[in-house]
């Protein structure tokens, strides 16, 4: 058996896009899964964007002892590790938390779970800004 997940897109336009994440754990967990690929969505100028950078990180999660988010590159690039119970974490003021664009990778967003348990779910909604 495998954990039940759902990526349910909420908005998708030439700057933002919001993405719903859904789990439901048999208690395997999630590695290094591709929760956002950049080569299929469309910027401003009507290409790839270069970079997602997030502008903001709501969650519930029970069950897990965590939820690692990070980009996709040679060495990852950590986003948020969220910790079980509810959160929002806004990075509007700093103009979002942008991707280093380290070597290497695609700069897809990533998704690992820790500590998972039968039962154990997530429901993260992440608010992303498309760099041209």
């Amino acid at each position: 058996m495998a954990d039940t997940v759902d990526s349910l897109v909420q908005f998708s336009g030439t700057r933002k896009y919001v993405i719903r994440l859904t789990n439901i754990s048999d208690g395997t967990g999630e590695s290094g899964v591709i929760k956002v690929d950049i080569s299929t969505l469309t910027n401003g100028k009507g290409i790839a964007p270069t970079a997602l950078n997030v502008e903001s990180i709501q969650w519930s999660i029970q069950g897990f002892s965590s939820v690692r988010l990070h980009w996709d590159h040679t060495t990852d690039d950590e986003i948020a590790v969220l910790g079980a119970g509810n959160g929002f974490k806004d990075y509007t003021q700093a103009g979002a938390l942008k991707d280093p664009r380290s070597t290497g990778g695609t700069g897809d967003i990533l998704l690992t779970t820790a500590g998972a348990i039968s039962g154990a779910t997530y429901d993260i909604l992440l608010t992303c800004v498309l760099s041209d």
